[in-house]
């Protein structure tokens, strides 16, 4: 079980940094830190209670099951804390942040490979969709009313990120 926990709470961790330039709350976060916590512990609780087991102990047993049921409650509370964050990740606080990040957009700078690699990885174009690009400075420095390359569809040879074909993007 620790080791499931750990693998979660690991993966969480891991993906949350490939788009942290479009959460600017870092305690969403939270959950996952709290899920690694509880693996650590739960191993060595988890070893503490074989020595108990098998030394038939019961004042170490039920050491153990005292430890198990507050370990319990931080994974309701992780759990409880996830559910909150899932809502706030979902409303304006990320399109918030994400046109913010689209904005500073110029295909050179850290926020345009962040920006790159996320349309590439979701196969998606923009925050809604390819017409958010039309408000950003770089389609308008750009003049020639087409988006990043990234918006193209996988497979589809030739794409010029042209807003005339949005078939492609």
């Amino acid at each position: 079980a620790a080791a499931g926990l750990g693998y979660v709470g690991g993966y969480v961790i891991n993906t949350y940094k490939s788009y942290d330039n479009f959460l600017q709350d870092k305690y969403a976060l939270l959950p996952a830190v709290i899920i690694l916590c509880v693996a650590v512990v739960m191993f060595v609780i988890g070893l503490i209670g074989c020595c108990a087991t098998f030394r038939e102990s019961r004042v170490g047993l039920g050491l153990f099951l005292a430890i198990i049921l507050v370990i319990f409650i931080a994974e309701v509370s992780a759990f409880v804390l996830g559910f909150v964050y899932r809502e706030k990740v979902k409303t304006a606080d990320v399109q918030g942040t994400m046109h913010a990040v689209f904005e500073k957009y110029d295909g050179k700078n850290p926020e345009s490979v962040v920006v790159d690699y996320l349309q590439e990885q979701l196969h998606c174009c923009g925050v809604k969709n390819y017409s958010d690009w039309t408000t950003t400075g770089w389609f308008n420095s750009t003049r020639n009313n087409s988006v990043p390359l990234s918006c193209c569809r996988q497979g589809v040879r030739n794409c010029t990120g042209s807003l005339d074909q949005p078939l492609e993007l």
